[in-house]
């Protein structure tokens, strides 16, 4: 009987801690964002005029909807199939929350007028450095990321400071893939 009654009292505390964790603040999954691009399809080729063969711009990219309580976007261009490791190629963060989409060939500056800034790429540069792999193809992930938040990151924070300001402020997210084989 002792044994039975403890397994009761030890099975409700269990229930108890893990109702506690749930109502204190479960995260909710993202929003799904569509992410696109007027210049390629998802997983589709991306034009030579965005890679270093070409003029090294980057591409336009556009999303949609909004989320309910978004106050900034961080997009993040990278390429997990470099001999090295993760290549990254863009890093914008603070994009205002009214912001629908990047422009074609947006200047490589560090600060914009906006607010939106620039984090430095893997080349150790601000802004954008296209497609460049040494050989075989390659796979260009453009993430973007709603946040509940806009971190007062200052100039220069490193991806890493940013991806930490990040975390727990998840509302939305939308990815397009492009591919690129010099």
């Amino acid at each position: 009987m002792m044994k039975s009654l403890f397994g009761i009292i030890f099975t409700a505390a269990i229930v108890c801690a893990a109702a506690g964790v749930l109502s204190a603040g479960a995260a909710k999954k993202p929003v799904q964002i569509n992410l696109k691009s007027p210049s390629f399809t998802n997983m589709g080729a991306i034009p030579v005029t965005f890679s270093c063969d070409g003029s090294d711009i980057p591409p336009a990219l556009y999303w949609y909807p909004a989320p309910k309580g978004v106050k900034s976007y961080v997009l993040i261009c990278d390429d997990p199939d470099a001999p090295g490791g993760t290549w990254v190629h863009w890093v914008l963060y603070n994009i205002p929350p009214t912001a629908t989409n990047t422009t074609q060939g947006m200047a490589d500056k560090s600060k914009y007028n906006n607010g939106m800034m620039s984090a430095k790429n893997s080349w150790g540069a601000f802004g954008y450095g296209g497609p460049c792999p040494p050989s075989g193809t390659h796979r260009y992930f453009f993430k973007l990321y709603a946040l509940d938040i806009a971190p007062k990151m200052p100039m220069g924070s490193s991806l890493s400071q940013i991806k930490k300001a990040m975390k727990g402020h998840i509302i939305g997210y939308g990815e397009l893939i492009g591919t690129f084989k010099r």
